[in-house]
């Protein structure tokens, strides 16, 4: 069992009664009392990120959050990506998780017919395997969207994707993993019969774009790069991609406490905030923990 020691801010205003009930449970489970973890007090909250900066804020925001409300954290960030990360959220080394609604769906329910934001969630809810829970979902998004250079969408005249079809020599860069999801090169053919090669790019994709080394780009939403280099992101809407909002991974025992903090953070995170924290990363070269704790300050986590 999770517990909670000194929750400062976070703390509920007790009645004479409550507060006379509520130091003596203080007294056991003082973490210098023998008993403590007889009675399973001072279990470790593990929070774990993929290698992904965006990510690690995130994880870093839950974590200052629920140390600075009294919780034993450990933090495990950069796990890697979701065939590594998964595997350890589902065998209990991890305890919550900074996830996004559509790509952990499609990782389930790889046919998945959903597209729109409530629908991918609803069934997501649904999709875990026993022992795990999604909270609530965040508005920020971060999902994958794919991006020209300014001078490629005049020369050929493009707005959304179905409109590549017919583009000679398309070279697709992105994550090695991009060539085998459903919304890749085979996704790409099938919902609009657009044919592309495929580079694997990795952390050089933006930069691969900009030389013209591929001429489309598989970039995440809330990249800040996006803007910085005037890429134009081309609209999906036969919903080849779907809809991901920031949603918290959790296992099924995290203490209420715990999860009502962490859904007013989702809550409070929004895209135009979620780029933000990015820029600050990116541009600025800020460490996530910096990151994490100003954002919380800011919107009124910590004092």
């Amino acid at each position: 069992m999770f517990t909670a020691r000194n929750k400062g801010r976070f703390a509920l205003v007790a009645t004479a009664v409550g507060a006379s009930l509520a130091l003596a449970g203080c007294a056991s489970g003082d973490p210098l009392d023998p008993g403590t973890e007889s009675e399973g007090g001072g279990d470790t909250i593990v929070v774990g990120s993929q290698a992904y900066y965006s990510n690690e804020i995130i994880a870093s925001i839950y974590a200052q959050a629920l140390e600075n409300a009294g919780f034993e954290v450990e933090e495990n960030f950069n796990i890697g990506q979701r065939d590594a990360y998964i595997p350890a959220i589902e065998a209990g080394e991890v305890d919550l998780f900074p996830e996004y609604t559509g790509n952990l769906l499609q990782y389930y329910v790889p046919d998945t017919a959903a597209t729109a934001s409530d629908e991918v969630y609803a069934e997501l809810q649904g999709a875990l395997p026993e022992g795990l829970q999604v909270l609530d979902q965040s508005p920020a998004t971060d999902q994958d969207s794919y991006n020209v250079t300014a001078e490629f969408a005049e020369a050929n005249g493009l707005e959304s994707i179905a409109d590549l079809a017919g583009v000679p020599e398309l070279i697709l860069g992105g994550n090695p993993e991009l060539e085998e999801r459903p919304y890749g090169p085979a996704g790409l053919l099938e919902t609009y019969d657009v044919e592309v090669s495929f580079q694997a790019t990795g952390e050089t994709t933006v930069e691969s774009l900009l030389e013209g080394v591929v001429n489309i780009a598989n970039v995440y939403s809330a990249d800040p790069r996006i803007g910085e280099n005037g890429l134009v992101t081309l609209s999906d809407p036969e919903g080849l991609f779907l809809a991901s909002n920031v949603v918290p991974v959790a296992s099924s025992d995290l203490p209420q406490e715990a999860i009502d903090l962490i859904n007013e953070i989702s809550a409070a995170l929004t895209p135009e905030g979620l780029v933000a924290l990015n820029v600050s990363s990116t541009v600025d070269q800020e460490s996530a923990s910096v990151i994490a704790e100003r954002w919380l300050t800011e919107n009124g986590f910590l004092e």
